[in-house]
């Protein structure tokens, strides 16, 4: 394995977990699981806050480099398969 092989991997470790506790901070809408078991308490904020935009936004760019790197990973692994690395 290369270099390029192994920090794929390491970045793909990384954004996993970020994505995993961003994905968790995100605040219920309501309904589904989160509501049947006690979760379904809403806020009287009508709007999100800013803290939940950017929020937002950092889990869309983590979710984005960790589908680059299982893209980027696939293709690698494909190259060397056929020999050409």
């Amino acid at each position: 394995m290369t270099a390029f092989a192994y920090t794929l991997i390491v970045l793909l470790l990384i954004t996993s977990v970020l994505l995993t506790m961003l994905v968790l901070l995100h605040r219920g809408k309501g309904g589904g699981l989160s509501s049947m078991f006690g979760g379904g308490v809403s806020s009287s904020l009508a709007g999100s806050s800013v803290a939940e935009k950017n929020l937002d936004r950092y889990t869309l760019l983590v979710g984005i480099i960790w589908f680059a790197c299982i893209v980027g990973l696939g293709l690698w692994l494909k190259i060397v398969e056929n020999g050409g690395a």
